[in-house]
């Protein structure tokens, strides 16, 4: 065999270093027919890493062929079990099931192999997704023994990881986070390679964020960032790894940071596969919900359906805040009736049809789905379902006129969502326990719990759910922000576009008066202008 080109050489070296773009722009500007299947295959593996998807698949092809042609079956199979998880993703699944077949085939007469395992893996993962959770679970452990036996540490890390979404999926959710957690222990230690590591940090963190475990997505997010930051630039890690966060982000009330995290996230994926980036899309358009832009929602919320994301339940919740409560509703059901199968995502969906079926005051709905999110409560058995069933039921037995009931539910949801640190869910359940508590009977306590829930809307930003709070002190006579009634009816007037001398002479006071009072209308809104303060009164029912 003729010895390799100088260029060939740096190439494949840079290969060894995990150099991807270096390796990919030297490695496409040889001649594919001196490329031996190995560098065809590292072409493939360096492309996917600047996120070229199409090149590396085409490659990985190649590479396929080779390997085939050479009998090398081992690795064959492996390249096409590559190809079967790639379009898998790609959401081409007669392909992905192709290139499966093709790979059961090349081992089906070769002895037990690292091979094995990760095919074992890929039919767990398959499983799962296909709801057949007990098959899920065999062959992920099957995976996992293959890999101890052969001390693959890529195969076992996989393997266990796989296994644990899996039980997660079945509703062993505490079996599960410890495997994940298990799995976990290998990547921050070091032990796997880069594509592993950036797959099952993605798959963790993905699946702490599902079960609001915002403690410990936390803990691996963080980890996951430092590890971005040793990886190309333009990975489809980068993307992927920034949804998580900005996820993470409006878990914990930090809208401005999500919205940057989930922005930037849909620029990066979206050159990748624009499907992806319909999560990207959504999580921009929730916190943009959250924090009263409604124009920007309905433009995210848009964009993620036109890449094929089903942008709920956030799109019905925005349209039931524009009191578009039919829409909300029938767009609600639509969605819960065609996404039976993942009790996690269900949940989201049925704690948004309690609301939404309440406004349009069908009680009998509401309570229906509340009493199914109890039961998938019940049986995940995680500490934020708990908290929505919670919230749920107590929000029901509010409506119905059962304050006492209510409450004892709403107080344990908060209590559950400060625990979880997720202060927008912390501060809503209190705002629901004021109303309670008024309802009850106790103005004064009930006052207190809503001006608690007030302020911490207020420093998280979320101008829809701040206006309702401040309503709900209004109609005892309580205004927002401190004001005064003197102010209070300053305000009003400067909303209506009148002088200060007009004020002075509706109110029959000085002008210097009228001045003080706006001067401190400005400071109590942290406002520097009419228009500012006029806008605050009209989002807040003062004008």
């Amino acid at each position: 065999m003729a010895e390799p080109s100088p260029d060939l050489v740096r190439a494949r070296e840079a290969l060894e270093r995990n150099a991807w773009t270096e390796a990919y722009e030297r490695l496409r500007l040889l001649d594919p027919s001196k490329l031996t299947a190995r560098d065809l295959e590292g072409l493939a593996d360096a492309a996917w890493w600047v996120s070229l998807p199409d090149e590396s698949i085409a490659a990985r092809q190649k590479a396929y062929a080779a390997y085939a042609a050479a009998s090398e079956d081992l690795a064959a199979a492996f390249m096409a079990v590559r190809l079967c998880v790639e379009h898998f993703q790609r959401r081409e699944p007669a392909v992905g099931g192709g290139w499966l077949m093709r790979a059961q085939r090349h081992l089906r007469e070769q002895p037990e192999s690292v091979e094995h395992g990760f095919l074992a893996m890929v039919e767990a993962t398959i499983a799962r997704f296909s709801g057949e959770l007990e098959r899920a679970v065999a062959l992920a452990r099957k995976a996992t023994q293959i890999g101890q036996r052969l001390g693959h540490k890529d195969l076992i890390a996989m393997a266990i990881h796989a296994e644990g979404l899996a039980l997660i999926a079945s509703g062993r959710v505490s079996e599960g986070t410890a495997l994940l957690d298990e799995s976990m222990t290998s990547v921050v230690a070091g032990e796997l390679s880069p594509f592993f590591t950036g797959i099952v940090y993605c798959d963790v963190i993905e699946s702490c964020l599902r079960l609001g475990d915002v403690r410990r997505a936390g803990e691996w997010s963080e980890a996951a960032r430092a590890w971005c930051e040793t990886i190309p630039s333009e990975s489809p890690f980068q993307g992927l790894c920034r949804v998580n966060r900005a996820e993470l982000a409006i878990l914990r009330g930090q809208w401005p940071q999500a919205e940057a995290e989930a922005s930037r996230a849909w620029e990066e994926l979206s050159r990748v596969d624009p499907a992806d980036s319909g999560a990207a899309l959504y999580l921009a358009g929730e916190a943009r919900r959250r924090s009263g832009n409604v124009a920007g929602a309905e433009e995210a919320f848009a964009r993620a359906q036109e890449v094929g994301f089903e942008p709920q339940p956030g799109s019905a919740l925005l349209r039931l805040a524009q009191g578009k409560v039919n829409a909300a509703r029938d767009s609600l059901r639509v969605a819960i009736t065609s996404d039976p199968g993942d009790p996690l995502r269900r949940s989201r969906l049925l704690a948004a049809q309690v609301e939404v079926e309440l406004a349009a005051d069908d009680l009998a709905s509401a309570d229906s789905a509340a009493g199914e999110l109890e039961q998938i409560a019940a049986d995940l058995a995680t500490p934020a379902l708990e908290a929505a069933a919670a919230s749920a039921r107590g929000t029901v037995f509010l409506a119905q006129g059962s304050p006492a009931e209510a409450l004892e539910r709403l107080r344990r949801a908060c209590a559950i969502w400060q625990e979880l640190r997720m202060p927008y869910e912390t501060a809503r359940a209190r705002m629901l326990c004021g109303v309670a508590v008024r309802a009850a009977g106790d103005e004064e306590a009930g006052q207190a719990e809503l001006r608690v829930a007030l302020a911490a809307l207020q420093r998280m930003g979320a101008a829809p759910d701040e206006a309702k709070v401040a309503a709900l002190l209004m109609e005892s006579g309580v205004l927002p922000r401190g004001l005064t009634t003197r102010e209070a009816e300053v305000l009003r007037l400067v909303a209506a576009g009148k002088s200060n001398r007009a004020i002075a002479a509706e109110l029959v006071i000085s002008e210097h008066t009228v001045a003080r009072h706006l001067q401190n209308i400005y400071a109590k809104l942290d406002v520097s202008s009419r228009s500012a303060a006029t806008a605050f009164a009209f989002k807040h029912g003062l004008a």
